[in-house]
């Protein structure tokens, strides 16, 4: 194993129950390259008196789910869900909807009261490969508990191999879940919203973890729905690979059994199956509200390609629309035209205490990066200041490999050179070589900003060239996008027509006359076009 020598004393550990009480059998045991790690049994399942599941940890599930929580919330799996790696799970007969969610299980290893973070992880034995499955159908039922939708016989499903927690880093974990073959899930713990750590404490200071418990430690995205002869797998190791629990196998059967008409029956909506695909699209369900949504159809924006920042800009003016350019910023690639529907994010001022809570972690900047969508355009409010970094080449990489149209700051792009190199575009106001922290704090993403003195609001399109940015209200851009053509068309013609020695006197803007000799030419135009 590399950075360990190839024999170290460690502790492996053994649950049975007797009774009602849990009894860890302690033994020393050798780990080195032919050591086969512990297996979960039977024992190791009947001495899990609760089994505890945290909602939301992993940054890509919170950025999926639409919500970061600020502490850890749980909920209870009873102890008859467990079962070990070979066996089926049933999909309840009515339900459709058997989600699966591959995790990181830690078993406590010694009884956790009131410990503290330093602490904390001493009183886990092992980390395994869980799967904690559950019917989106039953949730209705028991809201905020989970006890049907989460608890059914077979439900949480742990092994096959335990990792001694002594012999990990918990902060080097690689989770990967498997969906009929397929890799779905693939995520580490180096990132979690709230550290397995935190978690042992954070439980322990209401009520007593006991050995041989469960802590279920969340879902990364990838997440889905299975069906009646589909094979799950689940595969917890070190990051390097030197370690694994090898993988946990589910197959998923048909129920056969109704449920009896005395209690909850299993209905499902098209928001439960969004939550258990993971999207809508994942679902095969059209846009929510498309008809009020956000549109950018092909048509349109091939219409807005078409024509020039100053010709879209003189069409807004004539409809009152004076104060839609964001200024003072330089591209990347002025070379390029884009058009693309605003993702937003907003800076606000440094202030040191609420830069600790906003500013770490997978923060506002972090999510927005995530979250962009292909074609999308980030703009980001950083209120003019010049004196930081709003966006680097790391970030900068990851908006463009989820396939965002371009990057938008009126604020400082740090790694300048990496950044300029890319083929996303992005405008700014400046280089800078500082890191983020010292004038701004991350605040929220996809509300109403202020960016390059203008307004930007989420779905807003945008529109930039060499000669600028604009921002165009999606209700009226089909109208100006028309009416830019149009106006473009009869430039062409007025060009052509100065080229041939004409005053622009009554040809520019077109009088009656030029106008006539204009809409001849057009016709003959559309006539050769045929």
């Amino acid at each position: 194993m590399s950075g360990r020598p190839a024999s170290v004393n460690r502790q492996a550990w053994g649950l049975t129950r007797a009774g009602q009480y849990a009894i860890v059998i302690v033994y020393d045991f050798v780990l080195n390259e032919e050591t086969a790690l512990e297996q979960v049994n039977g024992d190791t399942l009947a001495a899990a008196r609760k089994v505890i599941a945290v909602h939301i940890n992993y940054p890509s599930r919170a950025a999926q789910r639409g919500r970061t929580p600020a502490q850890p919330s749980y909920f209870l799996k009873p102890s008859s869900s467990l079962a070990m790696s070979g066996n089926a799970v049933e999909r309840p007969a009515g339900c459709e909807l058997l989600g699966y969610e591959g995790e990181i299980a830690l078993v406590i290893g010694k009884a956790a009261r009131r410990v503290n973070l330093e602490d904390a992880w001493s009183h886990v034995a092992a980390i395994t490969a869980s799967n904690d499955l559950g019917v989106y159908d039953l949730r209705y039922a028991d809201k905020g508990s989970n006890l049907r939708s989460k608890g059914g016989d077979g439900f949480t499903p742990v092994g096959p191999a335990l990792i001694p927690a002594d012999a990990v880093n918990p902060a080097r974990l690689r989770i990967r879940a498997w969906h009929n073959g397929d890799l779905v899930q693939d995520d580490t713990t180096e990132d979690l919203l709230f550290p397995f750590d935190r978690l042992v404490a954070d439980l322990s200071q209401l009520l007593t973890l006991e050995e041989g418990d469960i802590i279920l430690t969340g879902t990364p995205a990838g997440a889905s729905v299975a069906k009646p002869g589909d094979v799950l797998e689940v595969e917890v190791g070190t990051a390097d690979g030197t370690l694994t629990t090898g993988r946990l196998v589910t197959r998923v059967e048909e129920g056969t059994t109704p449920f009896a008409d005395f209690g909850a029956q299993p209905k499902v909506d098209d928001l439960q199956r969004e939550e258990a695909y993971g999207s809508r699209a994942a679902a095969g369900l059209p846009a929510a509200d498309a008809a009020a949504a956000p549109r950018l159809s092909p048509e349109l924006k091939a219409k807005l390609e078409s024509v020039c920042t100053a010709t879209l800009s003189s069409q807004l003016r004539k409809r009152g629309l004076n104060n839609v350019s964001i200024d003072g910023l330089t591209s990347t690639r002025p070379e390029k035209r884009i058009v693309g529907l605003a993702r937003t994010l907003r800076y606000v001022p440094n202030r040191e205490d609420l830069f600790k809570t906003h500013g770490g972690g997978f923060n506002a900047q972090k999510r927005a990066i995530d979250s962009v969508n292909e074609g999308e355009i980030l703009v980001m409010e950083a209120r003019g200041e010049k004196g930081t970094g709003t966006i680097g080449d790391i970030l900068a990489l990851r908006a463009q490999v989820r396939g965002a149209a371009a990057i938008i700051t009126d604020g400082g792009v740090r790694d300048f050179s990496a950044v300029a190199a890319m083929e996303l575009p992005t405008y700014y106001a400046n280089p800078h070589p500082a890191v983020l922290g010292r004038r701004h704090i991350p605040w929220d993403t996809d509300i109403t900003i202020a960016c390059g003195g203008t307004t930007v609001q989420p779905g807003d399109i945008i529109v930039a060239d060499a000669d600028g940015i604009l921002v165009i209200p999606p209700a009226m851009a089909e109208e100006v996008a028309d009416d830019s053509i149009v106006q473009e068309r009869e430039e062409t013609f007025i060009a052509e027509m100065v080229e041939k020695g004409h005053s622009v006197d009554g040809l520019y803007p077109l009088n009656a006359e030029w106008r006539a000799k204009y809409n001849e030419w057009d016709a003959m135009g559309s006539r050769q076009s045929e």
